[in-house]
Order: structure tokens, then sequence, then C-alpha cells
């Protein structure tokens, strides 16, 4: 009988084993090695690129990283990766966060969990001078450009228009400056250079202001992370309110940048904006 008990004991050892690694988390492994595995672009700028002077990664991500792993008291590493393979090294658990200039679809919401966002992101119409001051519906049946395969894509069928699309934006774009298309779908920042490039050529363009589509943009983890997920919310939203996001903002795509982005949106749960989720 003895024997017996023994031998159950034995066997329950792995048992136990297992279920002490499975209530294991990841806060508790960043919390444990004092470091949080940060997953950024390995050359997408301003988001995160080598700099040309010291071939350090650095860019509006890089200081959201940076910031980050100070808020939760820990050292960073930063681990660069490509747009393809972003949701792999957080779904995989390669990385602890990832900080991408990422937007919430609906697709994403199935493989990684989301932090709140920092901003909203914008699809937006890029068109000609005299449309400029049409709304979304003006266009539903008509031709939009956009690259092929993305989110902009998607925001051009959810607006009822026929989409037209291209390997590229600057292909896209030429299809509107020669009337193959009545506007051009592509975000915020993207559309905002453009248009000042089309100016220096002399064609005059702009946004109509109903946006195509909002993304909201936050920080990728690895999903049924609750302890994670409340560390990042809690330190997103004390670094919203020190200014320490603002600072970012304003260096990297601010008013003052090429890029001349407002932000206008404060880190707010991610169930309180009212928006139609991409796929």
């Amino acid at each position: 009988m003895k024997l017996k008990l023994l031998s159950c004991s034995l066997l329950a050892l792995p048992l136990m084993a297992a279920f002490s690694s499975a209530k294991a988390d990841v806060l508790s492994d960043i919390q444990a090695r004092g470091a949080l595995n940060c997953a950024v672009y390995s050359d997408v700028p301003p988001f995160s690129s080598p700099d040309p002077k010291t071939r350090q990664l650095a860019g509006m991500d890089v200081d959201l990283c940076t910031a980050l792993a100070k808020q939760m008291g820990v050292k960073l590493n930063l681990m660069p990766t490509s747009i393809e393979a972003r949701i792999a090294v957080i779904a995989t658990g390669r990385a602890d966060v990832l900080i991408a200039n990422l937007a919430y679809t609906k697709t994403r919401g199935q493989q990684i969990q989301f932090s709140d966002p920092y901003y909203v992101a914008k699809e937006v119409l890029v068109v000609k001078k005299p449309n400029v001051d049409k709304t979304r519906a003006d266009f539903k049946g008509k031709r939009i450009s956009a690259t092929k395969g993305t989110t902009s894509e998607q925001s051009i069928y959810l607006a009822g228009a026929k989409a037209v699309t291209f390997q590229d934006a600057a292909s896209a774009f030429l299809a509107l400056e020669q009337n193959k298309a009545v506007g051009f779908v592509t975000n915020t920042m993207t559309a905002i250079k453009m248009i000042s490039q089309a100016g220096k050529d002399g064609i005059e363009l702009g946004m109509i202001k109903e946006p195509m589509a909002l993304e909201p943009i936050g920080v990728g983890m690895k999903k049924d992370e609750p302890a994670l997920l409340a560390k990042v919310n809690g330190s997103l939203k004390a670094m919203d309110d020190d200014g320490t996001i603002d600072k970012i903002w304003a260096t990297w795509i601010g008013p003052n940048t090429e890029y001349k982005m407002v932000r206008e949106d404060k880190v707010q749960p991610l169930s309180s904006l009212k928006f139609e989720p991409l796929e």
C-alpha cells in the first residue's frame, strides 16, 4: 500500500511542475530578468530605423519603448523586427511587447492582445482641391486608389466605393494625379507629405474632413496575460499624464516636423472608442 502511495506521489510531481509553470506569466519573467524585450521596426522611419551617425535604432517607437521600460522599472532590450514578422514575434513569445505603430484590427485582435491606444490613426481620402469639401458618402460607387492588401484598401470597401489598387503608394497616388481615380486613401502622415510634394509641383490637393477609417494604435502583447496588460496600460496612462508621450510625439512627428501631426487623442480604453474595426 505504501508503494502505491509513493508511486502516486512521484506521478504527481510532473503535474505539479507543469501547474507551477503554467502559473508563470510574462510580467513575472520581465521582473525576474530586470529587462523588457521590446520589439520595434528594424528600418521604418520615423518609428524605428538606424541613426545615420551612430547606427543605433532611433525613432518614436524606440523612445516609447525606452519610456515604457523606465516606467516599469526595468532595463530595455530592443528587438528589431520586420513588418511581416511583427505579430509572430509576440504570438510566439520571442518579445514581451511590440511597439511598431501597431493598429488594432479584427485579425490582429485574435492573434495578440492590445493595450489601450495612445493615439488613433486615420485612413484619409486625398482628393483634388475642388472635392475637398465633399463628404465620405459623396464618393460611394466612385473609383478610389490605394495600395493593394492594406487597411487603406479595406476602408474603400467600407465606404461603398470601388477600389483601384496598386503595388505601392506612389503608383496609387499617381492614379489620382492622372484622374484615373477621384481619390487616394492612405494614412494621415503619408497624405500630408504627398500633398505637400504635389503642391511644390503645382498640383493642388487636400483631404476631406471625414476619415475613411479609424485605427487605434497600441502596444501589442501575447494573449491571456492580464498582469502584463494592466501594467502596460497603467504605465501608458502615467506617461500620458506626465507629458512623456506628448514630448516623444513632438520630437518625431509633431507640428514642427515634416509630418506636421497634431496629437488629438489621450490614452483611453479601446472599448471607449466608437469605430468600426478593419479586418
